[in-house]
C-alpha cells in the first residue's frame, strides 16, 4: 500500500519471497512516477535490511513488523539486547561485565554480519551460562550482529511496534489483507485459469475487476 492513487500491478512466479521482489516493485514505483510517502508492507517484506536498502536506494520508507529475536523464548537467560555493544571498540559486553573480543566480519544469509565470539573460559566459569549460552559444551557464547544502520533500525522498529500509536498506523494494511482474502476464497485468485505470467496477469487485473465490481 502506498500514498499513490493508483497502485500498478505485477505478477510474479509464485516460489518467489515476497522480500526479493520488494527492489523491483520500488525500481517500477519509481520508473512510473509514484512517490510513496510511506509503502505498508506485511511481515513478509520486512527485514532491517530491506527498511535500510528501500530507504537509502528509493528514498522510500517501509511500514511493517520486524519479527522479535527467535531465540528469547527458548532461552530463560541473556538475549541480544541484555548485552552492552561498544560500536568503536567493536565489542559487546554481556551482564555480568565480560567484554568480548573484537568482532569480526562475516555474511549472514548473504548480507553483512558481525561475528561476536566471547572467550570461552570466562563463560564456562559463569554462573549463568547454561541459561546464555544455551549449550553443555562449554564453547562461548557466539552471538551474530547486524551492521550498526540496521541494527538502529531492529531495535527501533521493535519498540515502535509495541505501542499504540504504531499499530494504528499499521491499521491502514487491514484493508489490503481483507481484500487479499477476499480475491482467494471468494473469486480464486490463486487458481492459475492460463499459462505464462502474461496471461496470469491478465486473470489477476480480471479478478481485480470483478472484486471492485461485487
Amino acid at each position: 500500500m502506498t500514498s499513490a492513487t493508483k497502485q500498478p500491478c505485477w505478477s510474479q512466479p509464485a516460489p518467489q519471497q515476497d522480500i526479493d521482489a520488494l527492489d523491483d516493485i520500488h525500481q517500477q514505483l519509481t520508473r512510473q512516477g509514484f512517490q510513496p510517502l510511506e509503502h505498508v508492507v506485511d511481515g513478509g517484506y520486512v527485514t532491517p535490511d530491506s527498511i535500510y536498502q528501500a530507504t537509502l536506494t528509493w528514498g522510500i520508507p517501509l511500514l511493517g513488523p520486524v519479527r522479535d529475536d527467535p531465540q528469547a523464548a527458548q532461552r530463560p537467560g541473556f538475549t541480544k539486547e541484555d548485552f552492552h555493544i561498544d560500536w568503536d571498540n567493536r565489542t559487546l559486553t554481556c551482564p555480568n561485565g565480560i567484554t568480548s573480543p573484537p568482532w569480526k566480519p562475516t555474511l549472514g544469509d548473504g548480507h553483512p554480519r558481525l561475528s561476536v565470539l566471547f572467550p570461552r573460559k570466562a563463560c564456562r566459569e559463569c554462573e549463568d551460562r547454561l541459561k546464555c549460552t544455551g549449550n553443555v559444551g562449554g564453547k562461548g557464547r557466539h552471538i551474530l550482529l547486524l551492521p550498526k544502520p540496521q541494527r538502529k533500525i531492529q531495535s527501533q522498529v521493535r519498540k515502535d511496534q509495541k505501542t499504540s500509536n504504531w499499530q494504528r498506523r499499521y491499521a491502514i494494511r487491514a484493508g489490503c489483507e481483507a481484500t487479499v482474502s477476499e480475491t482467494v476464497h471468494a473469486h480464486g485468485l490463486r487458481h492459475c485459469r492460463y499459462r505464462g505470467l502474461a496471461k496470469t496477469h491478465v486473470q489477476h487485473v480480471l479478478t481485480a475487476a470483478g472484486t471492485k465490481i461485487v
